[in-house]
């Protein structure tokens, strides 16, 4: 009889243990993958910051290439904003040259591209389906390529200096989500 009562507390101690353990290991799942994809892309410390406080799920390499697709969506959406606000406009009506006012429009019509090829790029990954996975793929891959391309076309042009920093940020978080998609494929 002594013995069951030593075992019992003893084999409790080792369940608690053990579940403990494992509850720790689920939690820090997401950080692992979220750390291990953010290791080799081409901005890493910036794909951590901006992907660690990532809230939805983060199980498979498709839903970190999501979330970072989110997260450039999300910049270029403030970046839109920003180049579309009163404060840009008026600064440029009044102390830019002709050619940096049409720089900046064509900066907002390019981060407006950027929005919308994010946005049809989230959708593919979204809705991924086992018969047309590589066309899909092909698609995402394609349109975050083609709005990286438009960030640059902004930065070729004569912007404010707030614009340019906004706009290379934006083509960082989206050059991250592009390696990030290519881990899917």
């Amino acid at each position: 009889m002594q013995t069951h009562l030593t075992l019992t507390p003893l084999f409790l101690y080792f369940i608690l243990s053990l579940s403990t353990s494992i509850l720790a290991h689920d939690q820090s799942q997401p950080q692992d993958l979220v750390r291990s994809s953010c290791l080799h892309a081409r901005y890493p410390k910036l794909c951590l910051r901006t992907l660690s406080t990532y809230t939805g799920p983060a199980k498979s390499p498709l839903d970190i290439a999501q979330a970072a697709l989110r997260v450039s969506l999300a910049h270029a959406k403030r970046v839109s904003k920003y180049i579309g606000s009163s404060n840009v406009g008026s600064h440029s009506s009044s102390s830019l040259s002709k050619r940096q006012q049409a720089d900046l429009s064509d900066c907002k019509e390019q981060i407006a591209d950027s929005v919308d090829e994010l946005r049809k790029s989230l959708g593919e990954l979204q809705h991924m389906r086992p018969e047309t996975f590589r066309w899909q793929m092909s698609n995402a891959l394609t349109w975050v390529s083609a709005a990286l391309t438009d960030g640059d076309t902004c930065l070729d042009g004569n912007v404010m200096p707030d614009v340019k920093k906004r706009v290379t940020d934006l083509a960082r978080v989206t050059s991250n989500a592009l390696y990030m998609i290519n881990r899917v494929g």
